[in-house]
């Protein structure tokens, strides 16, 4: 059974547009590269901003993130700051939480305005349809994620997790992500051929059920559009690691293009 919920209809107006990005990993491999690619990122955010009616961040925006109830993070200010003047100015924004900042809480929603999401969601823009998800987990690939997703989703471990002091809780939780190469591991961002990408193949069996025009999703860290069924298509969003890349929808057609730093 689909998770995705109740459908968000959305119509464009004239002029706008749908960004979509994900992937940033902010944070790693170390502070001041992470700063580096922070800034190009807010560069864009501050680019799009004239035309941009609603902007998808489908997860993995940072490398480590865990919310405490009172504790978040430090750092981040920069696209921190820009994502809220974004949503301020009216611009609206969907979080998706990917496997490496799936400890969200209600940070992003009530600092920033965002709406979240912890699964996949089903959304018509203008006349045309879309299954958006950061990607993690599903079909039937990325083994390794799905070995640790129950004790990352398990309660008690996070219950655990949680009664650590955040100093040390964050230093851990950076350590082993990067200590497992989360982000571009050398198996994770191999292409592995149209016919065995498991998200296209998750997205052909979701068209055995319901038609959708796009399947939108991160987590591969490698830009993608392979045609899944006759009027749909699957696109992967890259990563603001190594390729720079994103989505853009006019309301007619979703094409991936790369942001070049100035």
């Amino acid at each position: 059974m689909d998770s995705g919920g109740q459908q968000i209809n959305l119509q464009l107006e004239a002029g706008k547009k749908v960004y979509f990005a994900s992937d940033q990993h902010l944070g790693a491999p170390n502070e001041a590269e992470s700063r580096v690619r922070e800034v190009r990122f807010v560069s864009w955010l501050d680019e799009i901003k004239e035309d941009c009616q609603v902007l998808f961040l489908l997860g993995d925006l940072f490398d480590f993130w865990y919310e405490y109830k009172q504790v978040v993070p430090r750092g981040f200010v920069r696209v921190l700051g820009k994502l809220a003047e974004l949503s301020d100015s009216g611009i609206k924004i969907y979080f998706f939480s990917g496997n490496h900042d799936l400890w969200m809480r209600d940070y992003l929603e009530k600092e920033i305005g965002a709406e979240v999401f912890h699964d996949r969601k089903h959304f018509q823009i203008n006349q045309t349809k879309f299954f958006i998800a950061h990607g993690d987990g599903l079909g039937p690939g990325d083994k390794g994620y799905k070995r640790m997703k129950k004790l990352f989703r398990n309660k008690v471990a996070r219950f655990f997790f949680s009664l650590l002091h955040p100093d040390f809780a964050v230093w851990l939780g950076i350590y082993m992500s990067r200590k497992n190469k989360l982000i571009s591991g050398d198996e994770d961002v191999k292409f592995l051929g149209e016919e065995n990408e498991w998200l296209a193949l998750y997205a052909k069996r979701k068209l055995e059920q319901e038609h959708f025009d796009y399947f939108v999703f991160g987590h591969r860290h490698m830009p993608m559009e392979i045609q899944v069924g006759v009027n749909s298509v699957y696109t992967n969003l890259g990563d603001w690691v190594d390729h720079f890349t994103y989505g853009v929808f006019d309301g007619n057609k979703l094409r991936l293009e790369t942001h070049i730093a100035q």
